[in-house]
């Protein structure tokens, strides 16, 4: 039964997609009901996932019963179980933010369709288990994220989809020639096989060179700097809640989770590709950060700030101790939460006012008292203030690398944390404090001040449950609640290239 599990979160959003596609045009309020019941289901059989996988172990799911390496095989670990209920909260979060948000689009079974289909294609990269299905679920997902990005069709969100779409498929070509690579090497593309193959064989000169290509393929998933140039386009022309997607857990799943696996558990992390990952880790928290600090776009500020915040998760990755790898990990549930909230909180400000130019906003405090206070504690956890979530993760990062001797990239990450609190606090200021600018109250540039309002309530019901994780994650830290969560997805990576030995060793061969 828990192998069968691992099948289920990828049927299950295909199978949703395909109801929608069939019935959501004629049936008004089905393609609501259908999505939100899906990831609803999504989020709980996530969570049900990483308890099973503490009690009873690795599952693995034989495809047509044929055994692995031959077969394909899907996986269900620790660390995929971790990003399984990550993908699946914001994903959950967004379809219910969406019930009101996307009034104001038509085709809103399309929405949801495409929706379901990114959906399915980040959970099926999280539990491949072969390389080569890992890129036709990461296709999937980019193909149905660029659908999603010009959903608007207005020539703003086209001209972004087309430069995601050309940057994205650059990407999609290294790691496909990675693959090819690679499988030229191994005679394999099973991802335990290729790992007992390497152990045996050796990296070799080739194995170096796919180890770049990957890094580049997937590292421009992830909007590493400098493989960053298409995310600030891409993510502020996007409807509120695909922004909160992709800021929140594509770039996550398609890019840095890929990273790690395929380093740590398929080829072998050593110490040059750690000096790699620290290198880009800092220059995309620096760039980023003041990148963010020009930006009156607030969508596009909070695009940069995604860029800042992957490179706190790089690092911690790159230094490589357990300790590092688990703040890492931490860091990326928390920026999934928090950043999915600002990019929420953006969607609502701009359905109230109908702009995102922060020139032209001022003492929104008074009219969307909710979409404040949720704005407040997301950017207060992004800055790593206390005791919100965001500092738990930071503080773990900044002191793993000073324990490791990177005193330099502790001093890197501790000066970004404070720039983000200086941009963040200008966001505040310009947005929600002092007086409405003159074009707001005038209703020349804007919507009428008069006419401002919270929006309705499933935007607000989403907020606030982003919000609470933000007050409350730093519980996370708990050893009964990290053990089976932050430890279980640590120990899948710090046990290297005995991923291997685990999946076989389930399989009894």
């Amino acid at each position: 039964m828990g192998s069968h599990l691992v099948t289920l979160f990828v049927i299950l959003p295909l199978a949703a997609a395909f109801l929608n596609l069939l019935i959501g045009r004629k049936m008004k309020g089905a393609p609501d009901i259908l999505a939100n019941l899906a990831t609803l289901a999504l989020l709980i059989a996530s969570v049900f996932s990483v308890f099973a996988v503490a009690k009873n172990g690795i599952f693995v799911y034989k495809v047509g019963s044929w055994v692995p390496p031959i077969g394909i095989a899907m996986v269900l670990d620790g660390l995929a179980a971790f990003m399984l209920v990550t993908v699946n909260l914001v994903a959950f979060l967004c379809t219910v933010y969406s019930v009101n948000y996307m009034e104001k689009f038509t085709s809103k079974w399309s929405f949801y369709t495409l929706f379901l289909l990114m959906l399915a294609g980040m959970n099926g990269v999280i539990i491949s288990g072969d390389m080569f299905n890992l890129f036709v679920f990461l296709e999937i997902a980019s193909v149905a994220s660029y659908a999603l990005v010009a959903f608007g069709t207005e020539h703003e969100e086209l001209e972004a989809t087309f430069k995601y779409m050309v940057m994205g498929t650059v990407g999609s070509l290294f790691i496909l020639l990675g693959i090819a690579l690679m499988y030229s090497y191994t005679s394999t593309l099973n991802m335990a096989d290729i790992s007992l193959t390497l152990a045996q064989k050796g990296l070799g000169n080739i194995t170096l060179f796919v180890s770049i290509l990957f890094i580049a393929g997937f590292g421009l998933k992830a909007a590493l700097v400098p493989f960053h140039a298409w995310l600030p386009d891409a993510h502020p022309s996007a409807p509120a809640p695909i922004s909160a997607m992709l800021s929140g857990v594509l770039i996550k799943s398609l890019g840095i989770y890929t990273i790690v696996r395929v380093l740590y558990n398929v080829i072998g992390v050593t110490k040059e590709f750690t000096n790699i990952l620290l290198v880009l880790g800092v220059l995309s928290m620096i760039v980023g950060a003041l990148l963010a600090m020009g930006q009156w776009d607030l969508k596009r500020l909070l695009a940069y700030s995604s860029i800042s915040q992957v490179g706190y998760i790089i690092l911690g990755i790159g230094i490589g101790t357990p300790l590092a790898i688990m703040g890492a990990l931490f860091h990326l549930f928390n920026h999934s939460v928090f950043k999915s909230l600002l990019f929420l909180n953006s969607g609502a400000i701009e359905y109230a006012s109908g702009t995102r130019d922060m020139r032209l906003m001022g003492g929104l405090r008074e009219k969307l008292p909710i979409t404040g206070w949720t704005s407040l504690i997301a950017s207060m956890s992004i800055a790593g203030v206390p005791p919100f979530n965001g500092f738990f993760s930071k503080l773990i990062i900044i002191f793993a690398a000073v324990q490791a001797g990177y005193i330099g990239y502790g001093f890197w990450a501790a000066l970004v944390s404070v720039l983000t609190l200086a941009y963040f606090i200008s966001v505040q200021k310009n947005v929600f404090f002092g007086a409405p600018s003159k074009a707001m109250l005038s209703g020349r540039d804007v919507a009428k001040w008069d006419d401002i309002k919270e929006p309705p309530l499933f935007m607000r019901l989403s907020m606030i449950a982003l919000a609470i994780i933000c007050i409350f994650g730093g519980l996370l830290l708990i050893p009964a609640v990290s053990g089976n969560f932050l430890n279980a997805a640590t120990e899948a990576l710090t046990a290297g290239r005995d991923y291997a030995n685990t999946i076989f060793g389930s399989l009894g061969l």
